[in-house]
């Protein structure tokens, strides 16, 4: 791991959301004075659409020229383009709607009804593909080296769609795999890698509410991550866990942050 990981601790899942909405804006803007351009990697469920809708919300939105922004998603629902479980559907109706992206550097992961059809595998091949053509020459992982990759961290570790002791976290070749099986519907997915995941400049991750309590603590003092993959995601530069007090209630106490939000 790269450093040891930062924790922030907001009083509740409302000011988590809008602080993590600012952080990522302010990342963003520093990147595009930086480089010209910033890239981002989304995250779904209600902690990573509550960031998104936040950002909408935010006055401080229009400092981002969203047209030199790239995003890019760390996992998807394999079901059809239109379907409302997708995450990049929700992503759309809480901020990409709202904002003037430019849709050739909106990358959104295949859907099942896609040009790879059914196939999750060619579906996620695909996928490695279109990161390995926007890696440049100095990304070694085969994917570019992203601003900041968001995660969203489940109930029982999961980060993207690698859930403990699944086939797909024990990947280390591929940047992208098909996940079949996944403990949590639907069950077929395409997820980054944990070497792809590694691969980003900073990797966020977001847990609000008491169900998130012990998920947050194993990961943070974990024997590994096959039983907790939320522990092998680290950034290259910096890892970041954006929590609530609930979430952060079970931590022991030499891992809880002195002065929280």
């Amino acid at each position: 791991m790269t450093g040891v990981p930062q924790l922030v601790v907001h009083r509740d899942k409302e000011l988590m959301a809008q602080a993590a909405a600012a952080r990522l804006i302010t990342r963003i803007v520093d990147a595009q004075a930086a480089r010209g351009t910033a890239s981002v990697v989304l995250t779904g469920g209600r902690n990573g659409n509550a960031l998104l809708a936040a950002i909408a919300e935010s006055p401080a939105r229009d400092a981002v020229d969203w047209s030199r922004l790239d995003l890019w998603w760390g996992d998807e629902r394999f079901v059809p383009a239109a379907d409302p479980e997708r995450n990049a559907v929700q992503a759309g109706d809480e901020l990409l709607a709202k904002v003037p992206l430019d849709p050739a550097r909106v990358h959104f992961m295949p859907a099942s009804d896609g040009v790879a059809g059914a196939d999750v595998e060619a579906a996620a091949e695909r996928y490695a593909e279109e990161l390995a053509a926007a890696a440049g020459p100095e990304d070694h992982a085969g994917v570019p080296a992203f601003d900041v990759l968001l995660l969203g961290v489940g109930p029982d570790t999961h980060v993207a769609s690698l859930f403990p002791e699944h086939p797909a976290v024990r990947e280390t070749a591929r940047t992208v795999v098909g996940v079949r099986g996944a403990p949590k519907p639907p069950p077929t997915r395409i997820s980054l890698t944990l070497p792809a995941i590694r691969a980003a400049r900073e990797v966020w991750l977001l847990a609000a509410g008491e169900d998130k309590a012990d998920a947050v603590a194993m990961a943070l003092t974990s024997p590994g991550e096959l039983q907790a993959p939320a522990s092998g995601a680290y950034g290259t530069v910096r890892t970041l866990w954006l929590l609530d007090r609930a979430a952060a209630a079970k931590l022991p106490p030499a891992l809880y942050p002195p002065a929280s939000a």
